[in-house]
């Protein structure tokens, strides 16, 4: 089978086309904007991309034409389609799906399928869980919406282990919508077998009205999970306790509060699990903060339902090494009195920039770098931020950063207002390089630059470490 895939450089449709290519079918690409590190990983598969959406790609005349959520119906200013290939597929009736269709029909069918949902902690979680499979031997698939460095890939198709009735496949599974076509969750596709719902906030203000609405799609996903299946649930969630309240028809695995059947107790570096108040096994790793505690549970819970032990889990985890842009280090430039230090996250809710500069500091704090600073920098660049949904909430996230910087361009509300609350500590840019000087003449000896954004960020990292090391 010959596909052609629209928007073909996002992380789920970028690993959809490695897992069709893996699987023998012809891939074709198109998308525009593209940046590593999706770009690179499909042209290592020898899949080729076009740049932007014109009609003239409907010669290429595959099987079928799949649409990933970034393709509307959208006109630009001056009435033109803003995406003519995608007007051109529907005059002409030619064949066309959704990348989750696409996937549950000829990936997903006869798995047994694994899927991480939530509002944070998605990819990081979902790698989690692939690799202690993995490392039980177990030769999951998989597709994350990111990089794990234990894997070096984003998809795999996987095998049938001995022992597991069907092959095992972990996914990433988002609530945003299909497509223009099918304004279902994309994760109503899926039909896990294992569900985890690892918490839920609301987000995505340009589809859903409040988060009523999105813990009816958690209910939806629900409804798909099947009475010998298992629901691993966030016990700390009163939104999760609200949608397993609307119906819930599987086995429920509860982590995260002290009455949950897994629970941990420590730091989160260095911290037991313990399941019916036993401990069954201890977690050693580098990674810092709460909620990659709270993910960890999650994956040990899941993992136990296709037969790996909570300690097999465990040791799984100490050689977890995280995701690409999770707390990613970019570089270090060397100064008088120390080291700046530069990191990409992909934090871009509020509660995950929170989270992430609060994980950073217990770091910091853990290594007796309690004088060290963190200079956040972030770009409100999904679609709920450009929104300014969420512009109240910005001064309780980059709270606990010594300095906050942000990049504006393209936003229709007023940033600086916004930030406020922060006083002399926030900064406010018009364009990527006059945010680059803005924290080159900020930074000192010691300082953690910690960059946030769901997009590549006009590529911040590389012209700050430079800038740093000219001066």
């Amino acid at each position: 089978m010959h596909i052609h895939i629209l928007g073909i450089c996002g992380t789920f449709m970028g690993g959809l086309a490695a897992l069709a290519r893996e699987a023998g079918h012809t891939v074709t690409g198109c998308d525009a904007g593209v940046y590593p590190p999706m770009s690179d990983q499909l042209r290592a598969l020898g899949i080729e991309l076009i740049e932007g959406y014109g009609v003239d790609q409907l010669a290429l005349k595959p099987d079928v034409f799949v649409i990933g959520n970034v393709v509307s119906r959208a006109r630009l200013a001056n009435g033109t389609p803003k995406y003519p290939l995608m007007e051109a597929i529907l005059d002409a009736g030619a064949p066309y799906t959704s990348g989750p269709q696409w996937l549950a029909e000829h990936v997903l069918a006869g798995r047994h399928v694994l899927a991480v949902a939530g509002t944070h902690g998605k990819t990081t979680t979902t790698s989690m869980l692939a690799w202690v499979l993995e490392r039980a031997g177990l030769t999951p698939g998989f597709l994350v919406g990111g990089v794990p460095l234990n894997f070096g890939i984003s998809a795999r198709l996987g095998a049938l282990a001995s022992g597991q009735a069907r092959p095992l496949f972990v996914i990433e599974a988002d609530e945003y919508d299909t497509a223009f076509f099918d304004k279902r969750s994309k994760f109503v596709h899926y039909r896990p077998r294992t569900a985890v719902l690892n918490n839920l906030e609301f987000d995505h203000a340009d589809i859903f009205d409040d988060l009523g609405q999105i813990e009816r799609q958690f209910h939806h996903l629900l409804r798909t999970v099947p009475a010998s299946g298992r629901v691993v649930v966030n016990d700390l969630e009163e939104s999760l306790t609200r949608v397993l309240a609307q119906g819930c028809w599987s086995e429920r695995r509860g982590f995260g509060s002290a009455v949950s059947d897994f629970r941990a107790e420590g730091d989160a570096g260095d911290f037991e699990v313990l399941q019916g108040g036993r401990g069954v096994g201890r977690v050693q790793w580098a990674l810092s903060g709460t909620h990659n505690q709270l993910n960890a549970l999650a994956a040990i819970a899941a993992a136990e339902h296709v037969g790996v032990t909570p300690a097999q889990a465990c040791a799984a985890l100490a050689r977890f090494e995280n995701v690409r842009r999770r707390m990613e280090v970019r570089g270090t430039v060397a100064r008088a009195g120390g080291l700046i230090t530069v990191y990409d996250d992909f934090a871009h809710h509020p509660t995950a920039m929170r989270t992430t500069i609060d994980g950073l500091r217990a770091q910091l704090d853990a290594a007796g770098r309690r004088a060290d600073r963190i200079l956040a920098a972030f770009e409100p660049r999904s679609n709920t931020m450009k929104l300014g949904t969420m512009k109240s909430q910005l001064p309780w996230a980059l709270e606990h950063a010594d300095r906050a910087f942000c990049h504006t361009g393209g936003l229709d509300w007023d940033a600086a207002a916004a930030l406020a609350p922060l006083g002399e500590r926030a900064q406010v840019a018009a364009g990527i390089d006059e945010l680059v000087a803005q924290i080159d003449a900020a930074a000192r000896p010691g300082d953690h630059v910690l960059c946030m954004s769901n997009g590549g960020f006009g590529g911040v990292h590389a012209k700050l470490l430079q800038m740093l090391s000219n001066r």
